[in-house]
């Protein structure tokens, strides 16, 4: 099953893991900042994710 935001997803991920790519090289941050965004992103990502999923099984409850 293909989710109408996986382009999305794929828009918003690519410019995220640009940047990570750049925090984690740079010598003046430090690694722990960025394992504690990186676990954030997931996280609210999942979250995220599971609140768009109910809501369309409660809309198609809703509808049919």
């Amino acid at each position: 099953m293909n989710s109408p935001l996986t382009p999305l997803f794929i828009l918003v991920l690519l410019p995220i893991a640009a940047i990570g790519l750049v925090l984690f090289t740079d010598t003046g941050i430090e690694p722990a900042l960025i394992y504690a965004s990186v676990k954030t992103f997931v996280i609210l990502g999942i979250i995220g994710a599971a609140l768009s999923y109910a809501a369309s099984r409660l809309a198609d409850r809703a509808n049919g």
